[in-house]
């Protein structure tokens, strides 16, 4: 016999709960009815027409019936299936519907009882005010329960109170996913923003709907408003510079949501609400769409082996997510990093079931080893992403950057011609022109060594391994660069350094970046360099202000902004093209080719082959000085280097 203290309290949950179970909804206007049907038989005076005996079991009858029928419309049109504080306008309509469909089906029924049994069950003034008197109750208990919901939210202010940027369906589903939250939920909708410039307000869903002027932000304040909610729908409508800047100059925080299909319902909203975060400053660097020729990347990579060198970083593994989905026969993610590699083939496999993913550890930099893997795999097409990137560091370790960047890229170059690869696409850097540091340098060599070799190959067999390159600047949150370096610094309340007041970068995002390598691949014929329209610089110092201001914060109030001095190789601007560069358009407006001094192969190969029997002699500035000799350009700036210049 079990143990009466440990019954559990079916009803314990009660107090606990967001909102009114189904049941319990439909059993309230199931009681409604009953109270408009006794009312409606006093108004029509249909008491009068019975004996007393007969009274009661004519009312019970009746009122059975009506009752049947009146729950059966309302499971029809599902009445009882929301929440009643949110009841909106399409909930009402289903009430009426369904009472009156009600009325309606019981006065057919009177019309034919009467016509062949010469009676009727009920009387026809009676359920006209049947009708009329219980679709009031159940729409005064919808409005009811919403004013005083409403009511009692407004006092609370243990949630974020925010304002919706739009009056679409988008925002109207973001209002209703919070409101369906409840408790739940840290933001409490207060008001509705139009970007029509008048002065119109009305309701919507019962909040204000405010136009996009001045006078909002006075509002905004005087309503504690310290965020807005933009659905992606209506993001795609707004130039970040012209519509968003204004409001993170009012410090107001500027949130968003993922797409959605299926907001509207309840049991959802929680879910949604947890997706809810702050706009990406990538999302406020305005930049074009990018177009590309699906059909010749699909050509291009379909059934193919494709071998990815350094797959576990941050242009490499977008390569991975792009590249599969076109189809290769096969991915070879190659990468030293141990950590990110497994996570990455982790990811893949999880998403791709179909797709052979091979992950290889190994180092570029030992031709024995990646041979092998060539041997084995015989790829068809080869993405060379692996390079040490850093230029602080690089400046300090310059054999660590030739034995990777230069020899490590001779290497799979010479294993591509060897192993029949047809297309080689290099990955390189903006900091190649007309370079200033270790890094940027190495890259120069490697495209150099790359090009040349394309070149001899070319004049000795037409069909042979075509190799490119593709040139690019910063891209925005890859890992180490200037955007996760901020949010750290924001994170841990700064304060922010940037290095330099007047320091410029071009930046582009990853997806972006790498959907172009991909088309400059299907463009390339073997040789080229081919740069990207990077759209206009961007100031350090602007972006760090913005992304104090995303973060909720104010620049040089809640977080400083320290400037540190440029670092070892660093320049205030990069370039994209060597001043005795020029470029040649293609099929692409995006990508163009750049016009470089040509060198030969027999005297490139003599030039690296000692520049890395150097580098093992770990002497750097030997190293250096055999660098600046391949790259006459490279003139050291802030480094120790510099005197090699004299």
């Amino acid at each position: 016999m079990k143990n009466p203290l440990h019954t559990p309290n079916i009803f314990s949950h009660i107090a606990t709960m967001n909102y009114l179970p189904r049941w319990g909804v439909l059993l309230m206007d199931l009681v409604l009815c009953v109270v408009a049907y006794v009312i409606s038989i006093a108004i029509g005076s249909s008491l009068f027409q019975y004996g007393l005996d007969g009274l009661s079991t004519m009312i019970w009858q009746q009122g059975l019936v009506l009752l049947i029928v009146q729950t059966l419309f309302f499971w029809c049109f599902h009445t009882y299936s929301g929440i009643i504080r949110y009841s909106t306008f399409v909930d009402i309509i289903k009430v009426l519907s369904a009472v009156f469909s009600c009325a309606g089906i019981l006065l057919v029924t009177n019309f034919v009882s009467r016509l062949y049994f010469g009676n009727h069950l009920f009387l026809n003034t009676a359920l006209l005010i049947y009708a009329l008197l219980a679709f009031t109750l159940l729409f005064c208990l919808r409005v009811g329960v919403k004013t005083i919901y409403d009511s009692v939210m407004q006092g609370n202010s243990g949630k974020r109170r925010v304002f919706i940027y739009g009056t679409h369906s988008a925002g109207l589903s973001i209002a209703k996913m919070l409101r369906s939250a409840g408790a739940d939920s840290e933001y409490r909708p207060v008001g509705f923003i139009m970007d029509a410039h008048d002065e119109k307000v009305y309701n919507l869903q019962g909040l204000t709907v405010y136009p996009l002027n001045e006078q909002l932000f006075e509002i905004m304040k005087q309503k504690e408003v310290s965020d807005v909610i933009i659905s992606p729908i209506k993001m795609k409508e707004l130039s970040p510079a012209k519509d968003l800047d204004i409001f993170l100059n009012h410090g107001i925080r500027i949130l968003t949501t993922p797409f959605f299909t299926t907001w509207d319902k309840d049991d959802d909203a929680i879910k949604h609400i947890g997706q809810i975060n702050t706009l990406k400053i990538e999302d406020l660097l305005e930049r074009p769409t990018i177009e590309i020729n699906i059909d010749n990347v699909s050509e291009f990579l379909s059934n193919k082996v494709v071998l990815i060198t350094g797959a576990a970083g941050s242009i490499g593994s977008e390569i991975v997510h792009q590249v599969i989905h076109f189809h290769p026969s096969a991915i070879i993610l190659y990468d030293q990093a141990e950590s990110p590699l497994h996570d990455l083939r982790l990811d893949i496999r999880d998403r791709y079931h179909d797709q052979t993913i091979v992950a290889v550890i190994g180092d570029i930099r030992n031709r024995q080893h990646l041979e092998d893997v060539f041997r084995e795999y015989k790829p068809d097409v080869v993405f060379h992403a692996a390079a040490y990137k850093h230029v602080p560091l690089m400046e300090e370790f310059p054999n660590e950057a030739i034995q990777t960047n230069v020899m490590g890229t001779k290497n799979v170059a010479d294993l591509s011609v060897q192993y029949g690869v047809q297309q080689f696409v290099m990955i390189s850097t903006d900091k190649a022109v007309n370079p200033t540091n270790i890094m940027g340098a190495s890259k120069r060599i490697a495209e150099i060594y790359v090009q040349s070799l394309n070149r001899k190959l070319a004049q000795e067999n037409p069909n042979c391994t075509k190799f490119i390159t593709t040139r690019f600047g910063n891209v925005l949150g890859s890992n180490g660069s200037v955007i996760p370096y901020f949010k750290k610094q924001i994170a841990a309340g700064g304060p922010v350094t940037v290095t330099h007041p007047d320091i410029i970068r071009y930046f582009m995002t990853i997806p972006e970046a790498v959907t172009l390598v991909l088309e400059a691949a299907t463009l390339g014929h073997g040789g080229e360099i081919f740069v990207f329209d990077m759209g206009h610089p961007v100031r350090i110092l602007d972006l760090a202000k913005k992304m104090i201001r995303l973060a909720g914060y104010k620049p040089g109030e809640d977080i400083m902004i320290t400037f540190t001095g440029l670092r070892p190789g660093e320049k205030l601007y990069e370039e994209v093209l060597n001043q005795k560069e020029k470029t040649l358009p293609t099929a692409n407006e995006k990508i163009m080719i750049a016009k470089v001094r040509e060198t030969e192969y027999d005297i490139v190969r003599k030039h690296i082959d000692h520049l890395i029997f150097t580098s093992h002699r770990n002497r750097p500035m030997l190293t250096v000085q055999e660098m600046k000799q391949i790259v006459p350009e490279f003139k050291s700036k802030n480094s120790i280097y510099e005197q090699l210049d004299k």
